[in-house]
Protein backbone atom coordinates (compact mmCIF):
# COMPACT_ATOMS: atom_id res chain seq x y z
CA UNK A 1 0.00 0.00 0.00
CA UNK A 2 0.92 3.69 -0.98
CA UNK A 3 2.19 5.91 1.90
CA UNK A 4 -0.01 8.40 2.73
CA UNK A 5 1.24 11.93 2.17
CA UNK A 6 1.64 14.46 4.51
CA UNK A 7 -1.56 16.66 5.79
CA UNK A 8 -2.07 19.88 5.43
CA UNK A 9 -1.50 21.79 8.87
CA UNK A 10 -5.20 22.79 8.83
CA UNK A 11 -6.21 19.19 8.87
CA UNK A 12 -4.18 18.23 11.28
CA UNK A 13 -5.91 16.55 15.00
CA UNK A 14 -3.73 19.01 17.02
CA UNK A 15 -4.07 18.39 20.89
CA UNK A 16 -3.61 20.68 22.94
CA UNK A 17 -1.32 19.06 26.19
CA UNK A 18 -2.48 21.09 29.35
CA UNK A 19 -1.16 20.63 32.65
CA UNK A 20 -3.18 20.21 35.56
CA UNK A 21 -2.86 22.49 38.27
CA UNK A 22 -1.00 21.03 41.32
CA UNK A 23 -3.06 21.91 44.35
CA UNK A 24 -0.98 22.74 47.49
CA UNK A 25 -1.39 22.17 51.30
CA UNK A 26 -0.52 25.07 52.64
CA UNK A 27 -0.67 25.66 56.51
CA UNK A 28 1.04 27.72 58.82
CA UNK A 29 3.29 25.47 61.48
CA UNK A 30 0.77 26.48 64.48
CA UNK A 31 -2.29 25.37 62.38
CA UNK A 32 -0.26 22.26 61.67
CA UNK A 33 0.35 21.29 65.50
CA UNK A 34 -3.20 22.43 66.40
CA UNK A 35 -4.36 19.51 63.71
CA UNK A 36 -1.96 17.17 65.52
CA UNK A 37 -4.08 13.78 66.81
CA UNK A 38 -1.25 13.99 70.36
CA UNK A 39 -3.03 17.87 71.18
CA UNK A 40 -6.82 17.03 70.12
CA UNK A 41 -6.86 14.00 72.85
CA UNK A 42 -8.33 16.72 75.36
CA UNK A 43 -10.05 19.26 72.92
CA UNK A 44 -11.25 22.92 74.14
CA UNK A 45 -13.26 24.50 72.27
CA UNK A 46 -11.09 27.19 71.15
CA UNK A 47 -8.81 24.53 69.93
CA UNK A 48 -11.51 22.89 68.07
CA UNK A 49 -12.76 26.04 66.92
CA UNK A 50 -9.27 26.24 65.29
CA UNK A 51 -9.62 22.75 63.94
CA UNK A 52 -13.13 23.95 61.85
CA UNK A 53 -10.90 27.44 60.39
CA UNK A 54 -8.11 24.91 59.05
CA UNK A 55 -10.18 22.48 57.01
CA UNK A 56 -12.60 25.51 55.98
CA UNK A 57 -9.07 27.05 54.61
CA UNK A 58 -8.17 23.95 53.33
CA UNK A 59 -11.97 23.44 51.56
CA UNK A 60 -11.38 26.73 49.78
CA UNK A 61 -7.72 26.36 48.76
CA UNK A 62 -9.42 22.96 46.65
CA UNK A 63 -12.23 25.09 45.42
CA UNK A 64 -10.26 28.00 44.08
CA UNK A 65 -7.39 25.08 42.35
CA UNK A 66 -10.55 23.62 40.76
CA UNK A 67 -11.86 26.70 39.66
CA UNK A 68 -8.27 27.39 37.91
CA UNK A 69 -8.29 24.12 36.04
CA UNK A 70 -11.62 24.15 34.43
CA UNK A 71 -10.60 28.26 33.13
CA UNK A 72 -7.56 27.02 32.28
CA UNK A 73 -9.48 24.09 30.48
CA UNK A 74 -12.08 26.10 28.69
CA UNK A 75 -9.39 28.30 27.06
CA UNK A 76 -7.72 25.29 25.80
CA UNK A 77 -11.25 24.02 24.52
CA UNK A 78 -12.08 27.85 22.76
CA UNK A 79 -8.33 27.57 21.65
CA UNK A 80 -8.21 24.02 20.18
CA UNK A 81 -11.75 23.87 19.04
CA UNK A 82 -11.86 26.47 15.90
CA UNK A 83 -8.93 24.08 15.05
CA UNK A 84 -10.94 20.93 15.06
CA UNK A 85 -13.38 22.65 13.38
CA UNK A 86 -11.38 22.95 10.65
CA UNK A 87 -10.25 19.63 10.92
CA UNK A 88 -12.96 17.81 10.80
CA UNK A 89 -15.30 19.68 8.63
CA UNK A 90 -12.96 20.67 5.62
CA UNK A 91 -13.21 24.12 5.95
CA UNK A 92 -9.53 24.43 3.88
CA UNK A 93 -10.34 27.37 1.30
CA UNK A 94 -7.06 27.99 0.27
CA UNK A 95 -5.34 28.75 3.04
CA UNK A 96 -1.70 28.26 3.70
CA UNK A 97 0.74 29.09 7.07
CA UNK A 98 3.59 31.40 7.16
CA UNK A 99 5.16 31.98 10.29
CA UNK A 100 2.26 30.10 12.15
CA UNK A 101 0.06 32.82 10.61
CA UNK A 102 -2.96 32.10 8.50
CA UNK A 103 -2.18 33.84 4.73
CA UNK A 104 -4.55 33.70 2.61
CA UNK A 105 -3.32 32.23 -1.17
CA UNK A 106 -5.72 34.02 -2.78
CA UNK A 107 -5.33 37.30 -1.46
CA UNK A 108 -3.04 38.65 -3.98
CA UNK A 109 -2.24 39.78 -7.63
CA UNK A 110 -0.26 39.22 -10.83
CA UNK A 111 3.31 40.34 -10.91
CA UNK A 112 5.76 39.71 -13.89
CA UNK A 113 8.26 36.88 -13.46
CA UNK A 114 11.00 36.31 -16.30
CA UNK A 115 11.60 32.74 -15.07
CA UNK A 116 7.87 31.92 -17.14
CA UNK A 117 6.95 30.00 -18.25
CA UNK A 118 7.94 26.86 -16.84
CA UNK A 119 7.96 24.47 -20.06
CA UNK A 120 7.72 24.90 -23.90
CA UNK A 121 4.06 22.90 -24.89
CA UNK A 122 5.70 22.04 -28.05
CA UNK A 123 8.06 19.79 -26.28
CA UNK A 124 5.38 18.03 -24.22
CA UNK A 125 3.72 15.39 -26.16
CA UNK A 126 1.00 15.01 -24.09
CA UNK A 127 0.00 18.89 -24.47
CA UNK A 128 -3.16 19.33 -26.84
CA UNK A 129 -2.45 21.26 -29.97
CA UNK A 130 -5.24 23.01 -29.58
CA UNK A 131 -3.91 24.71 -26.44
CA UNK A 132 -0.25 25.30 -27.35
CA UNK A 133 -0.87 29.03 -28.45
CA UNK A 134 2.54 29.89 -29.41
CA UNK A 135 2.28 27.20 -31.21
CA UNK A 136 -0.36 27.56 -33.33
CA UNK A 137 0.30 31.54 -34.05
CA UNK A 138 0.33 33.70 -31.33
CA UNK A 139 3.02 36.07 -31.62
CA UNK A 140 3.31 38.17 -27.92
CA UNK A 141 4.55 36.26 -25.32
CA UNK A 142 3.65 38.61 -22.44
CA UNK A 143 0.78 36.28 -20.91
CA UNK A 144 3.32 33.91 -20.37
CA UNK A 145 5.22 35.67 -18.22
CA UNK A 146 2.41 36.19 -15.34
CA UNK A 147 3.47 34.96 -11.66
CA UNK A 148 0.51 34.96 -8.82
CA UNK A 149 1.76 36.38 -5.79
CA UNK A 150 -0.02 36.30 -2.80
CA UNK A 151 0.32 39.66 -0.26
CA UNK A 152 1.13 37.90 2.87
CA UNK A 153 3.83 34.40 1.92
CA UNK A 154 4.90 33.20 -1.45
CA UNK A 155 3.53 30.15 -3.66
CA UNK A 156 6.93 27.54 -3.23
CA UNK A 157 8.47 28.03 -6.47
CA UNK A 158 8.42 24.49 -8.35
CA UNK A 159 11.11 22.47 -8.04
CA UNK A 160 10.56 19.05 -9.84
CA UNK A 161 12.91 17.01 -8.90
CA UNK A 162 11.49 17.57 -5.48
CA UNK A 163 8.46 17.25 -6.65
CA UNK A 164 9.04 14.07 -8.72
CA UNK A 165 10.76 12.54 -5.81
CA UNK A 166 7.54 13.31 -3.24
CA UNK A 167 5.24 11.66 -6.51
CA UNK A 168 7.16 8.27 -6.09
CA UNK A 169 4.78 5.58 -5.87
CA UNK A 170 1.38 7.37 -5.64
CA UNK A 171 -1.42 8.12 -7.83
CA UNK A 172 -2.74 11.32 -8.55
CA UNK A 173 -6.16 11.21 -10.10
CA UNK A 174 -8.14 14.56 -11.28
CA UNK A 175 -12.09 13.87 -12.20
CA UNK A 176 -13.83 16.71 -14.33
CA UNK A 177 -14.74 18.42 -17.53
CA UNK A 178 -12.18 19.74 -20.40
CA UNK A 179 -11.03 22.46 -18.05
CA UNK A 180 -10.15 19.41 -15.45
CA UNK A 181 -8.09 17.70 -18.60
CA UNK A 182 -6.15 21.21 -19.30
CA UNK A 183 -4.77 21.17 -15.85
CA UNK A 184 -4.01 17.07 -15.99
CA UNK A 185 -1.86 18.48 -19.35
CA UNK A 186 -0.30 20.95 -17.51
CA UNK A 187 1.17 19.04 -14.64
CA UNK A 188 2.66 16.53 -16.53
CA UNK A 189 4.44 18.61 -19.05
CA UNK A 190 5.61 20.57 -15.47
CA UNK A 191 6.79 16.92 -14.91
CA UNK A 192 8.58 16.19 -17.67
CA UNK A 193 10.82 18.71 -17.36
CA UNK A 194 12.72 16.69 -14.61
CA UNK A 195 12.59 13.72 -16.72
CA UNK A 196 16.13 13.17 -18.91
CA UNK A 197 14.52 9.83 -20.50
CA UNK A 198 11.32 11.12 -22.32
CA UNK A 199 10.11 7.84 -23.63
CA UNK A 200 9.72 6.48 -19.55
CA UNK A 201 6.86 8.57 -19.59
CA UNK A 202 3.62 7.29 -21.38
CA UNK A 203 -0.06 7.03 -21.58
CA UNK A 204 -1.19 3.50 -19.89
CA UNK A 205 -3.27 2.05 -23.00
CA UNK A 206 -0.93 4.11 -26.01
CA UNK A 207 -4.24 6.24 -26.31
CA UNK A 208 -3.87 10.01 -27.92
CA UNK A 209 -4.80 12.90 -25.77
CA UNK A 210 -8.32 13.27 -26.84
CA UNK A 211 -11.71 15.58 -25.82
CA UNK A 212 -14.04 12.78 -25.66
CA UNK A 213 -12.28 10.06 -24.33
CA UNK A 214 -13.04 9.17 -20.67
CA UNK A 215 -9.81 7.64 -19.07
CA UNK A 216 -6.34 8.88 -19.85
CA UNK A 217 -3.69 7.79 -17.59
CA UNK A 218 0.35 9.04 -17.72
CA UNK A 219 2.64 6.54 -16.42
CA UNK A 220 6.25 8.08 -14.95
CA UNK A 221 8.00 5.26 -14.98
CA UNK A 222 11.00 6.17 -13.50
CA UNK A 223 9.19 7.02 -10.51
CA UNK A 224 6.51 4.57 -10.61
CA UNK A 225 3.59 7.14 -10.41
CA UNK A 226 0.38 7.82 -12.55
CA UNK A 227 -1.19 11.14 -13.37
CA UNK A 228 -4.66 10.17 -14.35
CA UNK A 229 -7.64 11.81 -16.15
CA UNK A 230 -11.19 10.75 -15.49
CA UNK A 231 -13.70 12.68 -17.91
CA UNK A 232 -17.21 13.02 -15.37
CA UNK A 233 -18.23 16.68 -17.06
CA UNK A 234 -21.15 16.52 -14.24
CA UNK A 235 -19.76 14.21 -11.66
CA UNK A 236 -23.16 12.35 -11.43
CA UNK A 237 -24.75 9.55 -13.87
CA UNK A 238 -25.87 10.69 -17.41
CA UNK A 239 -28.88 8.51 -18.17
CA UNK A 240 -30.78 8.15 -21.41
CA UNK A 241 -34.55 9.23 -21.31
CA UNK A 242 -36.56 7.05 -18.84
CA UNK A 243 -39.95 5.73 -19.62
CA UNK A 244 -43.00 7.48 -20.11
CA UNK A 245 -41.02 10.76 -19.69
CA UNK A 246 -42.31 13.86 -22.20
CA UNK A 247 -41.37 14.56 -25.32
CA UNK A 248 -38.86 16.93 -24.39
CA UNK A 249 -36.82 14.50 -22.19
CA UNK A 250 -34.09 13.03 -24.44
CA UNK A 251 -31.95 12.00 -21.57
CA UNK A 252 -31.21 13.16 -17.84
CA UNK A 253 -29.24 13.87 -15.01
CA UNK A 254 -29.47 11.58 -12.08
CA UNK A 255 -28.75 14.32 -9.61
CA UNK A 256 -28.70 11.04 -6.30
CA UNK A 257 -26.35 8.92 -8.44
CA UNK A 258 -22.90 9.44 -9.17
CA UNK A 259 -20.89 9.17 -12.08
CA UNK A 260 -21.18 5.14 -12.54
CA UNK A 261 -17.18 5.31 -13.31
CA UNK A 262 -16.63 6.50 -9.73
CA UNK A 263 -15.54 3.44 -8.60
CA UNK A 264 -12.40 3.66 -10.16
CA UNK A 265 -11.46 6.99 -8.60
CA UNK A 266 -10.90 4.97 -5.37
CA UNK A 267 -7.32 4.19 -3.41
CA UNK A 268 -6.01 7.50 -5.02
CA UNK A 269 -3.28 8.97 -3.18
CA UNK A 270 -4.54 12.68 -4.38
CA UNK A 271 -8.32 13.18 -5.98
CA UNK A 272 -9.07 16.71 -7.82
CA UNK A 273 -11.98 17.28 -8.72
CA UNK A 274 -14.15 20.17 -10.57
CA UNK A 275 -17.17 20.47 -12.61
CA UNK A 276 -19.36 24.05 -13.55
CA UNK A 277 -18.62 24.60 -17.63
CA UNK A 278 -21.87 21.88 -18.31
CA UNK A 279 -24.24 23.34 -15.85
CA UNK A 280 -25.70 25.78 -18.56
CA UNK A 281 -29.28 25.63 -20.40
CA UNK A 282 -26.78 24.87 -23.69
CA UNK A 283 -25.63 21.87 -22.42
CA UNK A 284 -28.71 21.14 -20.26
CA UNK A 285 -32.57 21.68 -21.50
CA UNK A 286 -31.60 23.04 -25.13
CA UNK A 287 -30.50 19.50 -25.96
CA UNK A 288 -33.57 17.50 -24.16
CA UNK A 289 -31.00 16.70 -20.99
CA UNK A 290 -33.46 17.67 -17.09
CA UNK A 291 -32.60 16.71 -14.21
CA UNK A 292 -34.03 13.31 -12.16
CA UNK A 293 -34.19 12.14 -8.76
CA UNK A 294 -35.00 8.57 -8.12
CA UNK A 295 -37.72 7.91 -10.71
CA UNK A 296 -38.67 11.55 -10.87
CA UNK A 297 -38.02 13.54 -13.67
CA UNK A 298 -37.65 17.54 -12.21
CA UNK A 299 -38.69 19.59 -15.07
CA UNK A 300 -38.83 22.34 -13.20
CA UNK A 301 -35.57 22.18 -11.30
CA UNK A 302 -32.90 25.24 -11.65
CA UNK A 303 -29.56 24.81 -12.86
CA UNK A 304 -28.53 26.16 -9.37
CA UNK A 305 -30.70 23.99 -7.19
CA UNK A 306 -29.57 20.65 -9.39
CA UNK A 307 -25.83 21.78 -9.17
CA UNK A 308 -26.64 21.66 -5.50
CA UNK A 309 -27.88 18.08 -5.35
CA UNK A 310 -25.48 16.69 -7.36
CA UNK A 311 -22.43 18.14 -4.96
CA UNK A 312 -24.50 16.84 -1.66
CA UNK A 313 -24.78 13.34 -3.46
CA UNK A 314 -20.49 13.29 -4.35
CA UNK A 315 -19.82 14.61 -0.50
CA UNK A 316 -21.94 11.73 0.39
CA UNK A 317 -19.86 9.06 -1.63
CA UNK A 318 -16.59 11.18 -0.32
CA UNK A 319 -17.35 10.71 3.20
CA UNK A 320 -18.72 6.88 2.28
CA UNK A 321 -16.06 5.30 0.18
CA UNK A 322 -12.78 7.76 0.59
CA UNK A 323 -10.59 7.10 3.26
CA UNK A 324 -9.43 10.71 3.94
CA UNK A 325 -6.55 9.41 5.97
CA UNK A 326 -4.72 7.84 2.81
CA UNK A 327 -6.10 10.10 0.20
CA UNK A 328 -5.90 13.86 0.09
CA UNK A 329 -9.22 15.20 -1.41
CA UNK A 330 -9.43 18.56 -3.77
CA UNK A 331 -12.23 20.79 -5.14
CA UNK A 332 -11.65 23.45 -7.94
CA UNK A 333 -13.77 25.97 -7.93
CA UNK A 334 -15.48 27.31 -11.33
CA UNK A 335 -12.99 28.76 -13.76
CA UNK A 336 -14.44 32.07 -15.39
CA UNK A 337 -13.97 32.64 -19.01
CA UNK A 338 -13.59 35.95 -20.69
CA UNK A 339 -16.61 36.31 -23.50
CA UNK A 340 -17.53 39.50 -24.98
CA UNK A 341 -21.26 38.39 -25.53
CA UNK A 342 -23.80 35.89 -24.08
CA UNK A 343 -23.48 33.86 -27.19
CA UNK A 344 -20.50 32.68 -27.03
CA UNK A 345 -19.53 34.14 -30.55
CA UNK A 346 -17.31 37.30 -29.53
CA UNK A 347 -13.75 36.58 -28.02
CA UNK A 348 -11.24 39.35 -27.29
CA UNK A 349 -7.91 38.21 -25.69
CA UNK A 350 -5.96 41.12 -24.28
CA UNK A 351 -2.53 41.30 -24.23
CA UNK A 352 -2.08 42.09 -20.60
CA UNK A 353 -4.58 40.64 -17.68
CA UNK A 354 -7.62 42.99 -16.57
CA UNK A 355 -7.14 45.57 -13.46
CA UNK A 356 -10.02 44.60 -12.34
CA UNK A 357 -12.64 41.28 -12.58
CA UNK A 358 -15.20 42.97 -14.06
CA UNK A 359 -17.47 40.98 -12.15
CA UNK A 360 -16.04 37.35 -13.22
CA UNK A 361 -14.89 36.95 -9.08
CA UNK A 362 -17.93 35.60 -8.23
CA UNK A 363 -19.65 32.02 -9.77
CA UNK A 364 -22.94 30.94 -8.06
CA UNK A 365 -21.02 27.25 -8.83
CA UNK A 366 -18.03 28.29 -6.71
CA UNK A 367 -20.11 29.68 -3.63
CA UNK A 368 -22.73 26.33 -3.67
CA UNK A 369 -19.32 24.32 -3.41
CA UNK A 370 -17.81 26.60 -0.17
CA UNK A 371 -21.70 25.81 1.07
CA UNK A 372 -21.93 22.39 0.77
CA UNK A 373 -17.97 21.76 1.96
CA UNK A 374 -18.74 23.50 4.74
CA UNK A 375 -21.14 20.98 5.87
CA UNK A 376 -19.10 17.70 5.33
CA UNK A 377 -17.31 15.60 8.08
CA UNK A 378 -14.01 14.66 6.23
CA UNK A 379 -11.55 17.03 5.29
CA UNK A 380 -11.58 18.67 2.25
CA UNK A 381 -9.45 21.87 0.38
CA UNK A 382 -11.30 23.87 -1.57
CA UNK A 383 -8.80 25.75 -4.20
CA UNK A 384 -10.81 28.85 -4.93
CA UNK A 385 -9.10 29.65 -8.62
CA UNK A 386 -12.55 31.48 -9.82
CA UNK A 387 -10.95 35.41 -8.54
CA UNK A 388 -7.60 35.34 -8.99
CA UNK A 389 -8.87 33.59 -12.96
CA UNK A 390 -11.28 36.44 -13.56
CA UNK A 391 -8.05 38.70 -14.50
CA UNK A 392 -6.10 36.51 -17.33
CA UNK A 393 -8.56 38.02 -20.06
CA UNK A 394 -5.47 37.85 -21.90
CA UNK A 395 -4.68 34.06 -21.10
CA UNK A 396 -7.39 32.13 -23.07
CA UNK A 397 -7.20 30.22 -26.44
CA UNK A 398 -8.76 32.71 -28.15
CA UNK A 399 -8.37 32.71 -32.20
CA UNK A 400 -5.25 30.53 -31.56
CA UNK A 401 -6.51 26.87 -30.98
CA UNK A 402 -7.04 23.99 -33.48
CA UNK A 403 -9.50 25.75 -34.97
CA UNK A 404 -8.95 29.46 -35.46
CA UNK A 405 -11.95 29.73 -37.24
CA UNK A 406 -13.25 28.95 -33.33
CA UNK A 407 -13.05 31.40 -30.88
CA UNK A 408 -12.35 30.39 -27.64
CA UNK A 409 -12.48 32.27 -24.54
CA UNK A 410 -13.11 29.30 -21.82
CA UNK A 411 -9.42 27.09 -22.30
CA UNK A 412 -6.32 28.72 -21.25
CA UNK A 413 -3.40 28.37 -23.39
CA UNK A 414 -0.71 26.00 -21.84
CA UNK A 415 1.56 26.93 -20.35
CA UNK A 416 -0.28 29.38 -18.70
CA UNK A 417 -3.16 29.79 -16.31
CA UNK A 418 -3.21 26.29 -15.31
CA UNK A 419 0.00 25.76 -14.00
CA UNK A 420 -0.70 28.46 -11.24
CA UNK A 421 -3.70 26.59 -10.26
CA UNK A 422 -1.13 23.02 -10.07
CA UNK A 423 1.38 25.52 -8.09
CA UNK A 424 -1.25 25.95 -5.42
CA UNK A 425 -2.82 22.28 -5.60
CA UNK A 426 1.36 20.95 -4.88
CA UNK A 427 1.53 23.41 -1.98
CA UNK A 428 -1.11 21.86 -0.39
CA UNK A 429 -0.24 18.16 -1.19
CA UNK A 430 3.39 18.59 -0.27
CA UNK A 431 2.59 20.93 3.21
CA UNK A 432 6.62 20.11 4.15
CA UNK A 433 7.45 22.77 1.33
CA UNK A 434 6.80 25.77 3.51
CA UNK A 435 6.13 29.25 2.52
CA UNK A 436 8.41 31.50 2.80
CA UNK A 437 8.05 35.62 3.61
CA UNK A 438 8.51 38.17 0.78
CA UNK A 439 11.54 39.78 0.65
CA UNK A 440 10.71 42.70 -1.16
CA UNK A 441 7.83 44.34 -1.95
CA UNK A 442 6.65 44.30 -6.16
Amino acid sequence: MMSNFSRSTSFSRRALSIESPRVFSIGSPRASSIASPRILAIASPRVIRLSWVSRLFHVLIVIGSLISFLMVIGGGYMFLLPSLGQAILGHDVSKLNNSGNACDVLDGGWVIDDSYPLYDASECPFAEQGFNCLGNGRRDRDYLKWRWKPKDCEIPRFNVQNVLQMLQNKRVVFVGDSMSRTQWESLICLLMTGIEDKNSVYEVNGNKITKRIRFLGVRFGSFNFTVEFFRSVFLVQHGWMPRHAPKRVRSTLKLDKLDDISNKWIDADALIFNTGQWWVPAKLFEIGCYFQVGNSVKLGMSIPAAYRLALQTWTSWIEKMIDTNRTVVFFRTFEPSHWSDQSHRFCNVTKDPLSETEGRDHSIFSEITLEVVKNMTVPITVLRITSMSAFRRDAHVGKWGDNPSVPDCSHWCLPGVPDVWNEIFLSYLFPSRELSSPTNVE
